[in-house]
């Protein structure tokens, strides 16, 4: 039994341990309940509090707001891949992981993306990037913590809107470029900010 811990905080954490292997995300405190037979998330909460403050957990308070163990970063990148959120869009917070915004989970190789929880996949809508090859349907992997550079391809807040777009700074102004001679260029009239920089490319044929 890890140190520290009561009986009952470990089999809460070996849990948790458990669905995030198998399912790439953290459980809810619904099923949490169901799995141990217990009617209140009171009891469930104590044991997530204790586990937190121990510093077993890092949780928010989103449904499946418990970030990935250590332990499965460990043994998800021991297997050469990375399981990663496919989401269809992103709130203006950032990429938050919650079943709202998360379509489907994908398994990529590690040097596609070194980390599950710095990066997520956005799949593509619309056409304004078809001259530098991306089309709808397109999956693309984003760095969530990366720096943009001048040139980049970037997932951005643009006055709330979320958009695809290259990153383009002269100066000390910046603006977003689309890559199809139908769309003007997107000067911010509030807010631009970076959701995440695009590394890489997913394409399907099936």
């Amino acid at each position: 039994m890890p140190e520290h811990l009561t009986e009952k905080q470990e089999a809460v954490l070996k849990f948790i341990e458990e669905y995030q292997l198998a399912y790439g995300k953290s459980p809810t405190l619904r099923e949490m309940r169901e799995h141990f037979g217990v009617s209140s998330d009171n009891s469930i909460l104590k044991h997530l509090n204790a586990l937190k403050e121990k510093g077993f957990i890092e949780k928010d308070d989103t449904p499946r707001g418990i970030g990935l163990l250590r332990s499965v970063k460990e043994k998800l990148s021991a297997t050469g891949t990375v399981k990663l959120p496919v989401l269809g869009a992103i709130p203006a917070g950032g990429p938050v992981l919650t079943d709202e915004y998360i379509d489907s989970w994908m398994d990529v190789g590690e040097d596609l993306a070194d980390s599950a929880e710095n990066h997520f996949i956005l799949q593509v809508t619309g056409n304004s990037m078809i001259d530098a090859g991306i089309f709808e349907g397109d999956l693309v992997v984003a760095d969530a913590k990366r720096t943009p550079r001048d040139g980049d391809i970037v997932v951005a807040l643009v006055d709330n809107q979320n958009t695809l777009k290259r990153f383009v700074k002269k100066g000390d102004k910046v603006y977003l470029k689309a890559e199809n001679k139908s769309y003007e260029d997107i000067y911010p009239e509030t807010e631009l900010r970076v959701q995440g920089v695009v590394k890489t490319l997913i394409r399907r044929y099936c």
